[in-house]
């Protein structure tokens, strides 16, 4: 059974990096078969209506699936890309936090599908996606350089 060390938190928001860091999302939970992150809209998460874009959803759910599924694989030096993101606006949200939680609907020796959903602060389900890996295998190249973590 897998198990992930207990500072799996801090490991994983050390190394969120670039657009993650950017939009502010952080991880708050994570098993093999659920993680969760959080984010408070401010500003710069807003279209000119003054709700969140959808792209910060549909950020939030690539983001928590694709860790989840690279974490899942990663003790076998394998790693994960996304393949495909389908993300559902539900509800319109203008402030507070949202927090998205993903759980696996396959993990399989080449892909995984993990489902998630994104909620606000009282609990209503405000987006629901799906987001499809490659989980590849040790040394693969994308773009023509290996996979590994940048720090």
């Amino acid at each position: 059974m897998l198990e992930f060390p207990e500072n799996i938190i801090e490991m994983i928001n050390a190394q969120l990096g670039g657009f993650n860091t950017l939009i502010g999302l952080k991880f708050v939970h994570a098993t093999p078969d659920r993680f969760v992150a959080e984010l408070d809209v401010e500003a710069h998460h807003k279209q000119p209506y003054g709700l969140v874009h959808g792209g910060v959803y549909a950020a939030m759910i690539e983001t928590v699936c694709s860790t989840a599924a690279a974490l899942n694989v990663f003790a076998e030096g394998k790693s994960a890309v996304g393949l495909d993101n389908a993300t559902s606006f539900l509800r319109a949200v203008r402030s507070g936090r949202l927090r998205c939680t993903a759980r696996p609907l396959h993990k399989g020796r080449r892909s995984h599908v993990w489902d998630a959903d994104v909620r606000d602060e009282r609990d209503r389900e405000v987006a629901h996606g799906r987001v499809r890996m490659m989980i590849l295998e040790p040394d693969s190249k994308v773009d023509g350089v290996k996979v590994q973590l940048e720090t």
